[in-house]
This record gives C-alpha cells, sequence and structure tokens, in this order.
C-alpha cells in the first residue's frame, strides 16, 4: 500500500528558561531555524499517508523508544472537525511516546484530499457524513497490519470516540484489543434541537425536513447552504451529511453503546466537562471495572490541557499495559 515518509519535527527550546543576553538568543534561534527540516528520525515522528475512496489520508506516526509496529500501536481519532494536531491530541501522543506506548493519531478527511488543519467553514463544504469515519479508520488499521502490527488499540476523543465505537459495532479487525474513549460525545435529541436553535437562531425540525425532501428527491448529495451544520454558521453542505449529523439517531449517544463493544474500553471523563457535562456521572454507573473501566480526571475540561493531560496519559498507558 503506498505511504508517503515525509519526516515532521518539532523544535524542542531547551533554554527556554535561560537567562541569555538577547543577542545570544537571537543567534541561537538562527542556528536552531537552520538545522534540516528531516533530521528527525522516524523513531521521532513521521507524516505517513495513504489512499483511500479516492482521497489521500494523513496520519502522524510516533514510535516509542526502542519500539517498532510489531509492539503495538494506538490509533487516534480527533474530534469534530479538528485534526491530528490539535492540542489534545498532540499531547497524548507525547506524553504517551514517554510511558513506551506508540500512536498513529490520524486525520479524518472529511472528504477534502490531503486535509491538514482545522476545517475551514467559510471555503469548504461538509460533504463527508459522520458514519463515514468508520471506513477510514478500518483503512489505517489495515495499514498498521501491513507495517507488521498484530495489536492494535483504537483511541477517539469527543466526536472521535463515537466514531470508534461504531467502528467496533461494525467489523472489526482482529488485530484490534483495546479501545480508550477521551471525553466521548453523548446525545440527547431534545438537547441538540434546542442547542441548534440557539446557536443558529433557527429551528432544527425544518432543516431536518428539508434535508430529508432533498434526500427524497434525489439529490441528497448536492451541496447547499444551511443556517448552521455541525459548528459552521450558514456553512454549506449535503442534505446526507447533514442528516448524519443533525438527525436523532440512538448511535450518536457514546455510553450507551458500551456495553455492546467486542473489546474492553476505558472511558476517561473530565470532572470539569463544558461540552458533556453529563457524561462522568453517567459513566459512574456504566462501568463494571472489567470490560467497561472509567476514569475521571479532576480539574479537567474537555480538552484534557496541562496536567489533566498528564493524568489522562497515565490512565491510558496503564490501561492499554494491563497494569
Amino acid at each position: 500500500m503506498p505511504a508517503s515518509t515525509l519526516a515532521a519535527s518539532s523544535v524542542s527550546w531547551p533554554y527556554r528558561h535561560a537567562s541569555l543576553p538577547w543577542p545570544m538568543l537571537g543567534m541561537l534561534l538562527v542556528v536552531l531555524l537552520a538545522l534540516p527540516f528531516f533530521s528527525t528520525s522516524r523513531a521521532e515522528a513521521e507524516e505517513v499517508a495513504i489512499r483511500h475512496n479516492g482521497l489521500t489520508l494523513t496520519a502522524n506516526l510516533e514510535l516509542a523508544e526502542g519500539k517498532t509496529p510489531a509492539d503495538g500501536v494506538l490509533l487516534m481519532v480527533h474530534g469534530t472537525l479538528a485534526h491530528n494536531r490539535m492540542e489534545t491530541i498532540a499531547a497524548q501522543q507525547a506524553l504517551l511516546k514517554e510511558r513506551g506506548i506508540s500512536s498513529l493519531a490520524i486525520n479524518l478527511s472529511l472528504g477534502i484530499h490531503a486535509r491538514r488543519g482545522m476545517f475551514d467553514c467559510a471555503s469548504e463544504a461538509i460533504r463527508q457524513r459522520h458514519d463515514d469515519a468508520v471506513s477510514e479508520i478500518a483503512a489505517w488499521v489495515a495499514w498498521l497490519k501491513d507495517q507488521g502490527a498484530s495489536t492494535i488499540w483504537l483511541f477517539g476523543h469527543s466526536r472521535g470516540g463515537n466514531q470508534v465505537v461504531l467502528y467496533l459495532l461494525a467489523d472489526p479487525d482482529p488485530a484490534v484489543r483495546k479501545a480508550v474513549l477521551l471525553a466521548p460525545m453523548t446525545f440527547d435529541a431534545a438537547k441538540a434541537a434546542a442547542g441548534y436553535e440557539k446557536r443558529f437562531s433557527a429551528p432544527l425540525q425544518e432543516q431536518l425536513r428539508k434535508a430529508q425532501e432533498l434526500v427524497r428527491q434525489g439529490e441528497g448529495e448536492k451541496v447547499v447552504r444551511w443556517p448552521g451544520i455541525v459548528y459552521c454558521r450558514n456553512g454549506r453542505g449535503t442534505a446526507q451529511a447533514f442528516l448524519s449529523y443533525h438527525a436523532p439517531r440512538d448511535v450518536l449517544d457514546t455510553p450507551s453503546l458500551l456495553k455492546r463493544l467486542p473489546v474492553p474500553v476505558l472511558v476517561v471523563t473530565a470532572a470539569e466537562d463544558e461540552i458533556f457535562p453529563e457524561l462522568a456521572t453517567r459513566m459512574k454507573t456504566l462501568a463494571d471495572g472489567g470490560k467497561v473501566q472509567h476514569v475521571v480526571v479532576e480539574d479537567a475540561n474537555h480538552f484534557f490541557i496541562d496536567f489533566a493531560a498528564e493524568d489522562a496519559a497515565d490512565a491510558i498507558a496503564a490501561f492499554l499495559k494491563g497494569e
């Protein structure tokens, strides 16, 4: 399977707290920026790419020191309209690498060739459906197996957590052994409708009827403008995509699906989650300490920044290592 091997690197600033004179700091910056961009080794970081359904998909591979894919890889899926270098994902990749866990953080295409960075609501239309992530996860699982990985774990943040669960409920590869869900999405139809109207000043039911009518007319893939689609105000997207994100469906509520999963799962919730504030409380009744495990990170919000990222990484590494 074709893959590019574009090395990715990040500069660590070891002297950021040193009291060097400004001229010396300037010279140091020039020297560091002059270092070859491709100097990092495969064990550091590597951007890889595959072809899937006519699109190029990209991902960031981080191998822990002394590890190869044969030692196990965590496949990571980002949240809504986000990307694999957002702080939540990048921090977990780095912290888990320190704990001996290799990972592959993927970019969901959202229907865009070689997509990188946040989805641009102003210039792009939402064509990909929520459920289309399943086939892309499957494609990356197959790629990891081609690299020699016989043990694969899955990770999903926010909406990505639900998409990981949908993959596991479809036809998961036997190489997938465990799953980690970081603040996975929940869904309540009444709250979703109220939230849509508050955010976009338009009743959701009217937009759902419009989308359903377009589908009935055979125009489900036609790009139209909506008062709002996902997070995009006055955003463009297809009727099929609109329905996949906004129509009430039981499969959008991640906690209610956990007991059906074929592999052990760890759900990491934030005590101060502002996006899904009810999640931690719901998990207390769902976790059984065995197949469904639950950890609450205190003082964490939905994105697990700073010390909360460390606590989450500790829990994830212990779960994956069977500690």
